[in-house]
């Protein structure tokens, strides 16, 4: 009898463990739950601006480029990139695939 009994109270005992422990978990989670909304991350530059900011670097990089390509590498003066002619000469080029007038 007193192994039965025995058998009992540590059955008993393992529940109450498995029962406290879930609660532990749920306590966690709670505690994580609450952290991630106490975490909330405000970014200090929007990702609109972002966008804008990366396109216009984009197209200031892009005409840098062009100028180092023609003033430098080419023949011609690093601000002549600027002028419509030179846009326009640039896609005859192109298009034509010839380059000659």
């Amino acid at each position: 009898m007193e192994n039965l009994d025995d058998h009992r109270e540590t059955r008993e005992g393992q529940i109450k463990n498995r029962i406290s422990g879930k609660k532990i978990k749920k306590d966690n989670e709670e505690e994580k739950a609450e952290k991630k909304e106490k975490r909330l991350r405000t970014r200090l530059i929007p990702i609109w601006l972002r966008l804008i900011i990366v396109l216009f670097l984009i197209l200031l990089l892009f005409f840098i480029g062009a100028m180092i390509g023609y003033g430098v590498i080419g023949d011609g003066k690093p601000t002549d990139v600027f002028k419509k002619s030179t846009w326009t000469h640039i896609l005859e080029i192109v298009n034509d695939g010839t380059g000659s007038k």
